[in-house]
């Protein structure tokens, strides 16, 4: 596997990472490792936590993993107790303050993300482009993205 595949900034294909398109494109094309996840947001989320376990990181909060995806507690909280309901992860109030909920991955969490790689590739060769496009069009939206976050005020 080649370094990179399994990192939401670091896939060939991560800036296409927009509910509108993504969501379509990995249900179409994955729906076996993309339905063990359950919604696309769960994907980003597992995404970032297994890039943290491999770089061996503490945990994740819920307000760090807010901060790394653009959303909001009210969307992740009841989004992370269903993926520690399908044993995906696990909740825990940090120790030293309990006011923030620590997020890691279990087992089947970790086990998930050979899948998940396997999804990845096979969704690069579907699209039609190689991979300096790829990694141009890559910059292209990333840099549109932050174009419409700055005219939004954000």
């Amino acid at each position: 596997m080649q370094p990179g595949w399994i990192s939401p900034n670091g896939w060939r294909c991560g800036a296409l990472c927009q509910p509108e398109f993504s969501s379509t494109l990995v249900a179409n094309t994955a729906p076996v490792a993309y339905g063990a996840l359950g919604a696309y947001p769960q994907y980003l989320v597992m995404l970032v936590l297994w890039e943290q376990a491999r770089a061996e990181a503490g945990p994740h909060t819920v307000k760090t993993l807010g901060e790394r995806l653009h959303l909001d507690s009210g969307t992740l909280t009841p989004m992370l107790k269903r993926m520690e309901q399908a044993g995906l992860v696990a909740r825990s109030r940090a120790a030293d303050d309990e006011r923030q909920v620590t997020i890691s991955l279990t087992a089947k969490g970790r086990a998930l993300e050979a899948a998940v790689a396997a999804m990845q590739r096979d969704m690069a060769c579907l699209l039609p482009l190689g991979l300096q496009d790829l990694a141009r069009l890559r910059t292209e939206l990333r840099g549109l993205a932050a174009g419409l976050q700055a005219s939004a005020g954000k």
